[in-house]
């Protein structure tokens, strides 16, 4: 069973970048697509991103389109989340998950990390 592990989130002014890192372990991530989500205080889990087991066609949510990237590094046993042009908006709980099977945008992923926060200031 694999486990995931959330770090780099912290406090960022608006307009600012972070990149946080999901690491995982028990299992090996190349056979795992990996999506990305966010709980913003007062508010539901969200979708942000999400990554194939190839790492090809990485898809995301408009919100963060052209912003965020999700990249992951199978030697490393890792997936990536960059983001830049951070928003005040952006301000959650970031997960990550992982599943052998599924890849999309709802909560069917098997694994979930603990999260990490990621506060943007205005």
């Amino acid at each position: 069973q694999v486990q995931l592990v959330e770090s780099g989130g912290g406090l960022v002014q608006a307009g600012g970048s972070l990149t946080l890192s999901c690491a995982a372990s028990g299992g090996d991530i190349s056979s795992y697509a990996v999506g990305w989500f966010r709980q913003p205080p007062g508010k539901e889990r969200e979708f942000v991103a999400a990554i194939a087991w190839t790492g090809t066609s990485p898809y995301y949510a408009a919100s963060v389109q052209g912003r965020f990237t999700i990249s992951r590094d199978n030697a490393r046993n890792t997936v990536y989340l960059q983001m830049n042009s951070l928003k005040s908006e952006d301000t959650a709980v970031y997960f990550c998950a992982a599943d052998e099977i599924y890849y999309g945008e709802t909560h069917a992923y098997d694994y979930w990390g603990q999260g990490t926060q990621v506060t943007v200031s205005s």
